[in-house]
């Protein structure tokens, strides 16, 4: 879909349920901040593009800053638990790593890039968005770091440094990935990803 295409604005008058409503307006105003920043969007481009009047887009969202807040929390939460749901897809740590690696990147080629909203905000030096962006990287490293634990002799923070290293190896490898044109498949970029990942972590081998 190209960007002219994302921001016209959708007809008005349907009435919907209030939850229904709220989740149509996160849609649109994730298709205009991903498309113009923070900055360059206003509450006029979002109501447009939901096909609502402002007033109605102010009863669900007070501001600008409360609908953005609102998004990063819901991509934050989607980002962790599609890692929770890797991690427990197997028994095997080799696996899971892979599994880590993959989440990461089915996170960045997901369709809306709302993954630019969580690892390119141009509002990080808004406190209350770096604070949800700094945590999304701890919660996802604090699932990480558990088997890493299983797997070496390290202690827990020196786990703990490990998986802040793997998670940030992961999204920033994803996105360079999508970036660069996804000129390397997707499996074989995936692949590449997870044995880097995995053969650092086999460099701490448990002393028996």
């Amino acid at each position: 879909m190209s960007a002219t295409e994302q921001t016209e604005a959708r007809p008005r008058g349907t009435r919907l349920p209030r939850r229904a409503r709220r989740n149509q307006l996160l849609g649109a105003a994730q298709e205009v901040f991903v498309a113009q920043g923070y900055h360059a969007a206003a509450m006029d481009d979002i109501a447009d593009r939901a096909g609502v009047s402002k007033p109605v887009l102010y009863q669900h969202f007070p501001g600008k800053l409360e609908l953005y807040l609102a998004l990063l929390d819901q991509h934050c939460e989607a980002l962790v638990q599609s890692i929770r749901k890797a991690l427990a897809a197997t028994s095997d740590n080799k696996q899971r790593i892979a599994a880590t690696m993959d989440a990461y990147f089915s996170y960045v080629e997901h369709e809306g890039g709302a993954f630019r909203l969580v690892f390119e905000s141009d509002l990080t030096n808004e406190p209350s968005v770096r604070e949800r962006v700094d945590q999304v990287a701890l919660d996802c490293a604090k699932l990480v770091c558990p088997l890493i634990v299983e797997d070496t002799d390290l202690s827990e923070e020196q786990a703990m440094l490990l998986a802040v290293s793997l998670c940030g190896m992961a999204q920033i490898t994803a996105r360079h990935w999508l970036s660069s044109g996804q000129q390397i498949p997707g499996d074989v970029a995936r692949t590449l990803t997870a044995g880097l990942a995995w053969r650092g972590i086999a460099g701490f081998p448990i002393q028996h």
